[in-house]
């Protein structure tokens, strides 16, 4: 029986690294603090790690494991005692440990009667390294003395400042045009939420300082020219994204001198003169591992904003979760959007026995992309097709061919996750929630995934061998290219650029002249399909993932699988650095990818991605020339952090 719902329980886990004579040993100690005894259990526990289904488990066996979801049972009759613990060691996982974030995140105790009882999952521990534990974002100290007259990231074209005067108390700005009067009311929107106590703006009868934002024909679509005068400033811009980076430039230019004013200036007089360096500046975050709250996701396009990042590519649905709201499958919600003990998707990446998760309804979602135009920024929505489909074939079992036989795995460890490519019934499928797509997303871009498609996928079933016969290919890479010159059709119909990860352009299946391919195995990939004619933005893993860690240490979260990144990595990367000019045609920018496997806690969040994203920010605006990194470590801790810090 199980013991009642006061009681306690806590794992700890350990991970003690191969040697050259002992396998690699990731132990679990689960710990009894109840006043009763607990007996016919199974320990549940997620990662990112991931127990082989093959591996060695000592003192217990394994009943399910799917991706980094696993079930342990202890040996038959066990009875763990109060104050007493169970160990059990598995050697064998699907990658080593490297990083505490690595290890069991959540954990709970499962019964045959499906209740079950939490368990406090401690941080995985090495054998070998007991320094703290790092959280939350990494303290950037302003110095005494800083190679720069005002604190303005991404640093602009020019700069030409001078005579210090007293800090103003605030902005108060006046605006002459429909696009200067929606800058004012999206700046307004972002100090407020960004920096709340501050007080920015405020008019002149308390102290604020005149801004005049007056139309400039001209000027680039995000250009903008400010002047700083004895009685207030002026900012010229032809767009509403003009006048609001001029206003971010002029409110960071504040906040730096009101808080250091001993170290920055508010200028008396001068002009700084800017306009970006890529038209593509982006993130992308991946919503389908850790659900975010529509108030998380606003708050994340206003830090982009203040980094003036004009891109948000929205990963919406994986093999963990499908997000975005569907008319015509309604179960993409109901069962697709939910984990949980006993659903047909597992609690997966620290998610809870009891039902979590959650999707964005089109109400919402024509909010999100109202809200973002004012920032300047284009949403691309992105569902992931045809790998990373298992919570979409729970949801809808029919996107399999039914005769298909055996079992392939992803590399994140899903069964049969690919939908049929062979199956009409998929691409009706497909052009309906892509439609669903176009009628929410105005944005000329829509993303369809198309990356890590097993090698052996489909390999078993009867109706892709058929097709695959009928196309006279060899294997999955032709199915695929099939695939997506269908998807890619339907969307070039409806006048949208179809936008891929780089596997897109395996066996030739996606038309070159209406998409974009994210590059993200190695920079070298990257030039190698500008090469080739694909239009690109440069996202590789080893700098721009921002689940990587920030080194190799194993008190730093993150993953490794990619390597690792320094804030200084990150920022000295050129991502155009040996390209030729007729490559560089094709280089349309710069993006980090957030994928959320080990954010299972909002402080990791914090501390993978800022200050990182302002250093990619800094290469998409500021020509290569024109950075330093004294300068921008200096500035670095100016920058907002999504959660307090």
């Amino acid at each position: 029986m199980a013991p009642d719902a006061k009681s306690l329980f806590r794992l700890d886990t350990q991970w003690t690294a191969a040697t050259a004579s002992e396998r690699a040993v990731y132990a679990l100690i689960l710990t009894n603090l109840s006043s009763a005894p607990v007996k016919d259990f199974l320990l549940c526990f997620s990662g990112p790690a991931r127990i082989d289904p093959a591996a060695e488990i000592e003192n217990g066996r394994l009943h399910v494991r799917l991706s980094n979801h696993t079930e342990l049972s202890p040996p038959d009759g066990f009875v763990l005692e109060p104050g007493a613990s169970w160990r059990v060691v598995a050697r064998g996982v699907s990658y080593p440990l490297c990083h505490w974030s690595d290890g069991a995140t959540t954990a709970y105790l499962a019964f045959a009667d499906l209740t079950t009882l939490s368990v406090r999952a401690m941080p995985t521990r090495s054998t070998s390294d007991n320094a703290p534990l790092r959280n939350n974002v990494e303290a950037y100290p302003v110095p005494e003395t800083v190679p720069a007259p005002v604190s303005i990231i991404p640093w602009p074209e020019h700069v030409a400042v001078s005579e210090r005067r007293a800090v103003p108390k605030g902005l108060a700005l006046k605006g002459n045009s429909t696009q200067a009067n929606g800058a004012i009311a999206a700046f307004g929107d972002l100090v407020r939420h960004l920096f709340p106590a501050e007080a920015l703006l405020r008019p002149p009868e308390e102290g604020g300082y005149t801004v005049d934002l007056k139309h400039a024909e001209g000027l680039g679509p995000e250009a903008y020219s400010l002047r700083f005068l004895p009685v207030g400033a002026t900012l010229r811009a032809s767009t509403q994204s003009g006048f609001l980076y001029g206003l971010v430039t002029l409110g960071q230019v504040l906040r730096g001198a009101r808080q250091y004013p001993e170290t920055f200036l508010f200028p008396g007089v001068g002009q700084i003169s800017d306009r970006p360096a890529y038209g593509w500046r982006g993130t992308h975050l991946d919503v389908a591992r850790q659900f975010y709250a529509a108030d998380e996701v606003r708050q994340f396009l206003r830090i982009l904003a203040w980094n003036k990042l004009n891109r948000f590519h929205w990963h919406l649905t994986d093999d963990e979760a499908w997000r975005i709201e569907s008319s015509a499958y309604p179960e993409l919600n109901s069962i697709g959007a939910w984990r949980g003990h006993g659903l047909p998707i597992p609690p997966l990446f620290g998610s809870s026995p009891e039902p979590s998760g959650g999707y964005y309804s089109k109400d919402v979602i024509r909010g999100m992309v109202t809200f973002a135009a004012d920032l300047g920024i284009d949403i691309v929505p992105e569902i992931d097709v045809p790998g990373h489909c298992f919570a979409a074939q729970q949801s809808l079992p029919w996107l399999h061919d039914p005769h298909e036989t055996g079992e392939y795995f992803s590399i994140q460890g899903y069964p049969n996750n690919c939908i049929n490519p062979a199956g009409e019934e998929t691409y009706r499928f497909m052009e309906t929630v892509l439609d669903e797509l176009i009628e929410l997303f105005p944005s000329r871009t829509i993303h369809v995934g198309a990356d890590e498609v097993p090698a052996d996928a489909w390999s078993r079933s009867p109706q892709a061998k058929a097709k695959l016969a009928e196309l006279q290919g060899s294997g999955r890479a032709e199915l695929q290219a099939h695939f997506l010159r269908r998807v890619q059709a339907h969307l070039t119909a409806r006048g949208r650029i179809t936008g891929a990860w780089e596997e897109a352009a395996h066996g030739g299946g996606i038309d070159k002249a209406n998409c974009y391919l994210n590059g993200w195995h190695s920079v070298e990939i990257n030039a190698k399909l500008a090469e080739e004619g694909y239009d690109i933005v440069v996202c590789p893993a080893q700098v721009y993932y921002l689940d990587m860690a920030h080194s190799a240490e194993w008190a730093e979260p993150g993953a490794s699988w990619a390597g690792w990144s320094s804030l200084e990595k990150t920022y000295a990367f050129d991502p155009a650095a040996g390209w030729s000019d007729a490559q560089k045609r094709h280089l349309l920018g710069v993006q980090t990818c957030i994928w959320s496997e080990p954010m299972t806690d909002r402080r990791v969040f914090n501390r993978l991605v800022f200050p990182r994203i302002s250093a990619m920010a800094e290469t998409g605006w500021t020509k290569s020339e024109a950075k330093s990194w004294p300068r921008f470590r200096a500035l670095a801790g100016l920058m907002p952090a999504l959660y307090p810090r």
